[in-house]
């Protein structure tokens, strides 16, 4: 019987999962015909670049469409996927990147029109895979969508025939591959094992009633839980978890590293984020503060430690660094660090703050790996030794270059200041609301916030000194007193790289609308110490006799109060007129104030 409901359930509500999944569909229906193509030699003929990026830019459609239509959050194929806000945002930053990363290929042309298909078909495999990342609602999943989205990123690292850099890299990447993710399927059977169901909100509630009991967590739902985030840190590339890419980095094609520095990224920690605000109780509108509570003392502070870690490791390695594919390749693990720093808050400002930085990450990354794939093109080499006095022979290359390098510093106005502007101020919101209840938690922010800071402040060495070498050293023509030749820039080159330069100051300028994307992609997560989550909470303890003027329900409504002030400033913190704060998007307009509903709340 229950496998007959069960059934019936998937029957009767697939038509809405299909349209639901529809970007993900159309992803699949563009593989398949890639692969059909190889098949017929007159179709053979052609270059499949063109076909692969109408599949992405009709996935990219659909997204659209659902990101307009504001659907409620929905459950699909009996729970298994969630299509909320969150995944539809996923989905247009993969299938946007995606589409760009076609484009910058069709560029460089690479692949050939021989291997196009192969390329394209592993390209929109690993997307899918990282969709479903994205989208995952159960532990299964979760493991189904990290390993397609890994399998044909080893072979797009390989993908340079003929070169063994290249196959080292694919070699190394799947054998450390390989190793999380059986890591990470023992932590799934672990907590799985344990509550009897990987279903996230059923495991998220199993947790709290653990929680609830007083004794905290036994080591196996902590080996459990860490061991499915060295899973998630493996494709995040955090610390510990990086060592795989740089080497990936410098021997795959500066295409394939691009794709795996941004898409991979982005759908890691929209599942870092899934899971945690999960577990944490904040999964659903109305927000379960108790098990909020329980739930930041262990993830708050773990999450915190890996950021620091990760930043600070990854800015201290780059600047040894002489291979630019190498040195990009430990920036991106510090960029990884910083957005971590935003999830570590455990709270929806923090997380919109990292939705957003994945944006402008998008623009600026790929845009300095396009730039690197061009100049590759033209000297052979992407050494920094052979860019000195660059500026002399491709002046737009370098300074495209040196917009997406002072961008990922968070030099303004440019889309990286915002980005980290964003993240420090969730940072510092988080350690002013903790300051009063857990001030070893609020310590935990602040020293974050100033970890943060320093590190932005060392990565300026590594950054400045590639721009030193193409601007102010001279290059080898001019010291043998010979002409220097220029450097063939072609339309193509110049058009995309200023395109993605542009979008980076845009960014860095008029970032409101972002912003507001942003705040929608995590609507459908809890607002903690929100005005409806404080009279909620203060009703429950009520009711149960529990509450008093004085205690923790006190205390939430002054940070209630407070937060909500802060809030009204109408336009403070955004960079805008009528934002407000992430705390208050609204600007402090169109909401009952405070003291109101604190009053209606008094039993």
């Amino acid at each position: 019987m229950p496998i007959n409901t069960s059934l019936e359930k998937l029957t009767s509500g697939l038509l809405s999962d299909v349209m639901n999944f529809m970007p993900e569909l159309i992803l699949c229906a563009t593989i398949v015909l890639l692969l059909l193509a190889r098949l017929f030699r007159a179709v053979e003929r052609f270059h499949m670049g063109a076909f692969a990026l109408i599949g992405s830019l009709l996935a990219l459609t659909a997204s659209g469409y659902q990101w307009y239509q504001d659907q409620t959050q929905a459950e699909m194929f009996s729970g298994l996927l969630i299509a909320d806000n969150l995944t539809i945002f996923v989905r247009l930053f993969l299938f946007a990147f995606t589409s760009l990363l076609i484009w910058l290929s069709l560029l460089t042309r690479i692949p050939d029109r021989e291997d196009s298909a192969d390329f394209y078909s592993l390209l929109l495999g690993a997307t899918l895979g990282m969709s479903i990342m994205a989208s995952a609602n159960h532990l299964l999943m979760i493991f189904i969508g990290v390993e397609m989205a890994s399998l044909p990123s080893y072979a797009l690292a390989g993908f340079l025939k003929g070169r063994r850099q290249s196959s080292e890299a694919a070699l190394k990447y799947v054998v450390y591959g390989g190793g999380a993710s059986g890591i990470m399927l023992y932590g799934i059977s672990l907590v799985a094992g344990k509550f009897g169901t990987g279903y996230l909100p059923d495991v998220a509630r199993a947790f709290a009633g653990v929680l609830s009991q007083g004794g905290g967590l036994d080591a196996m739902l902590v080996l459990g839980v860490l061991f499915i985030l060295v899973g998630v840190g493996f494709k995040l590339a955090a610390f510990p978890f990086h060592f795989w890419c740089p080497d990936v980095f410098e021997g795959a094609a500066a295409e394939v590293a691009g794709f795996l520095s941004v898409a991979s990224k982005g759908a890691a920690l929209a599942l870092l984020g899934r899971f945690t605000f999960t577990l944490a109780g904040l999964g659903r509108v109305s927000a379960d503060i108790d098990t909020w509570q329980r739930m930041i003392v262990y993830l708050g502070p773990a999450l915190a430690v890996f950021a620091a870690l990760t930043a600070t490791f990854g800015n201290l390695a780059a600047y040894q660094q002489t291979n630019l594919k190498r040195l990009l390749a430990y920036s991106t693990i510090a960029q990884a660090g910083y957005m971590m720093m935003g999830l570590a808050t455990l709270s929806r400002e923090g997380a919109s703050a990292v939705l957003f930085y994945l944006v402008a990450y998008l623009f600026m990354n790929l845009g300095a790996f396009a730039v690197v794939a061009f100049l590759r093109n033209q000297t052979g080499s992407e050494d920094l030794s052979s860019f000195r006095g660059l500026i002399q022979r491709s002046p737009v290359m370098v300074i495209t270059l040196a917009f997406f390098l002072l961008s990922l510093l968070g030099i303004p106005p440019l889309a990286g200041f915002a980005a980290k502007f964003q993240i420090f101020t969730a940072l510092y919101e988080a350690g002013t609301m903790h300051s009063s209840k857990a001030p070893a938690l609020s310590a935990v922010m602040y020293s974050l916030l100033v970890i943060g800071a320093l590190n932005t402040v060392l990565s300026l060495f590594y950054y400045i000194k590639v721009l030193k070498v193409m601007t102010l050293d001279r290059p080898l023509e001019d010291v043998e007193d010979r002409p220097v030749p220029p450097l063939a820039e072609p339309i193509g080159a110049k058009v995309y790289t200023l395109l993605l330069a542009a979008v980076v100051l845009v960014l860095g300028i008029l970032w409101n609308p972002v912003s507001e994307a942003s705040d929608k992609g995590v609507s459908n997560f809890a607002r903690v110490f929100s005005e409806s989550a404080m009279v909620d909470q203060n009703r429950r303890r009520a009711a149960a006799g529990k509450a008093s003027g004085s205690g923790l329900g006190a205390l939430m409504q002054k940070m209630a109060e407070a937060q909500s002030k802060f809030g009204k400033g109408g336009g403070k913190g955004k960079g805008g007129a009528g934002k407000g704060s992430k705390t208050n998007p609204q600007g402090g307009q169109g909401k009952q104030p405070v003291t109101n509903q604190k009053k209606d709340s008094q039993p």
